[in-house]
This record gives C-alpha cells, sequence and structure tokens, in this order.
C-alpha cells in the first residue's frame, strides 16, 4: 500500500506528494427522504408535463448536482448534522425502514452487499448520503462526518478549517457532500408549522448560499436557528469554514415547495486560494 507523504507548502502547513491541494469540489443538497423514490410510491418521477411534481423537480435538481460531483472524485468525505459528533465509515450501512421502507443503503459498494445488519437508526444525512453514493456513483466510497447540532458557529469554523487540512494531504481527490437543509418553519404546512421570522432568515441564509458569503453564514444565530427549525446551521457553517476564501457557487436549485428550506448548489475553490 502507498505511504502517504505530506510536505511543507510555503505557509506552515501541509501538501501532498503532488505539489497542489487534492480538495476541489464540494456539494450541498438537502435531506428529504422524499427524494427516495421508494419512499414516495417508488412511481416513476413525471415528465413532459406542464406543473411536474415538486418531488420530481427536487429529485432531478439534487441528482444532476451530485453527477457533476461524483465526476470529480471517488472518495466522498459527507457532512451532515446528528443529535452528537459521529465519525461514519465505509463500512456504514443503514435503512430507511423508519421512513417506510426497508431499503438499505451504506458508504460503499461493499457495506450494502456485506452481511452487517442495517442501522435503522442512523442519521438522516448518512443515509441520503448512501442513496445518493447507490444511486449516481456505486463504485465511490465515502465517510462520513457528523456534527452536533448544538455546536457553536467558531468550533463550525474550526472542524471545517480542520478538514480541509485533512482534504490537502489526501493522496487522492476527496469531494466533500453537505446533506442539510434550512429552516422548516417557512409555512403552516412545514414540518415546525410557520414562524412569522423564519422567512427572512432562510432568504439571508439563501442569499449566502448562492454567493459562498462565508462571514454571512458563520453570523447564524444558533439559537434562533434552533426556534426555526434550522437543521443545517452547523453543517452549513462547516462548510464555509472549509474554505480559505469565499468561494465560486453555482447553484442548482433554491426553493421551499414544502415549507423547507432547500438548496443545491457546488462550490469550488477560486484559483486565488489554490494558487
Amino acid at each position: 500500500m502507498r505511504q502517504r507523504h505530506s510536505k511543507p507548502d510555503g505557509t506552515g502547513g501541509l501538501r501532498n506528494d503532488y505539489g497542489y491541494d487534492v480538495f476541489s469540489l464540494a456539494a450541498l443538497v438537502p435531506s428529504p427522504p422524499i427524494l427516495v423514490p421508494e419512499l414516495c410510491g417508488g412511481g416513476a418521477d413525471p415528465v413532459g408535463i406542464d406543473h411536474p411534481d415538486q418531488r420530481a423537480v427536487l429529485r432531478a435538481a439534487v441528482l444532476d448536482a451530485v453527477r457533476t460531483f461524483a465526476a470529480v472524485p471517488d472518495r466522498w468525505m459527507v457532512l451532515g448534522v446528528g443529535i452528537a459528533d459521529d465519525v461514519l465509515g465505509p463500512e456504514t450501512v443503514g435503512t430507511f425502514r423508519g421512513f417506510g421502507a426497508d431499503l438499505r443503503v451504506g458508504l460503499s459498494c461493499a457495506a450494502v452487499a456485506g452481511p452487517r445488519e442495517a442501522d435503522p437508526g442512523l442519521a438522516l444525512p448518512a443515509l441520503i448520503a448512501g442513496w445518493l453514493r447507490g444511486r449516481v456513483a456505486p463504485a465511490a466510497v465515502a465517510e462520513a462526518r457528523i456534527v452536533a447540532r448544538d455546536a457553536p458557529p467558531d468550533r463550525c469554523a474550526e472542524l471545517g478549517a480542520r478538514l480541509r487540512a485533512e482534504l490537502d494531504v489526501s493522496d487522492a481527490p476527496v469531494g466533500v457532500l453537505v446533506v442539510a437543509d434550512g429552516a422548516a418553519t417557512l409555512s403552516i404546512k412545514a414540518p415546525g408549522y410557520l414562524d412569522e421570522r423564519a422567512d427572512a432568515v432562510q432568504d439571508a441564509l439563501d442569499r449566502a448560499l448562492t454567493a459562498g458569503d462565508r462571514a454571512g453564514i458563520h453570523a447564524l444565530d444558533p439559537a434562533l436557528c434552533a426556534e426555526l427549525a434550522l437543521s443545517g446551521r452547523p453543517a452549513y457553517q462547516v462548510l464555509a469554514g472549509l474554505f480559505r476564501a469565499d468561494p465560486m457557487v453555482e447553484t442548482r436549485y433554491c426553493d421551499a415547495p414544502f415549507g423547507v428550506g432547500y438548496h443545491v448548489s457546488l462550490w469550488r475553490p477560486t484559483r486565488d486560494e489554490v494558487a
């Protein structure tokens, strides 16, 4: 097995054998179980109609972005939010049984095909990432970092910077897939019902995510986000910490069709950052 060697980069950091930063792409997708057709009756997505199913529109945007993402790295680092910090390796396998279908998914093909019992309590971001991996890039191997839902902004930024340092000394390209949701209080039909404050906070978040405004993302108030059921706040702030300068962002989807803010985008380091 080839040994990994890291070398000084002239700025106090380290770089890999190739002399450049390996990290080059992050993707941001939401985590609603409705992305998975088997949880919605398994029917085909409507095509060629004037008003397509909003689930199909969202699903298509997510799959399209992840296909672009998966064309770059064979190794994925998944970021999501959970009750507590956790690290999940490629052997991780879970099931959507708790959401209505005993669909087995995992962070690697070997995990899905292996004898290990699927975890019905696996964090939703890892389940969604496992489903996306199997659907879009079965040969890809992933691991996941779950961030505690109450992690403060400064700690999230630190986690992002630390993860970036790890990725930049990797022997092979690693892409970061962030699986996170915005406010779940944007309508009376939302999971958290309607909170009149949510629109302004979600609008500010959408602007920051679309612009790659790291300072704006870091400024999200943990207490207010918790009240608005804006569950992805820690993951967004880790993503912001992953970049050393505001990134180039390609937004593929930004809407709240079910009263929850969903954002799909691709983030790339600027030339100045990787020069």
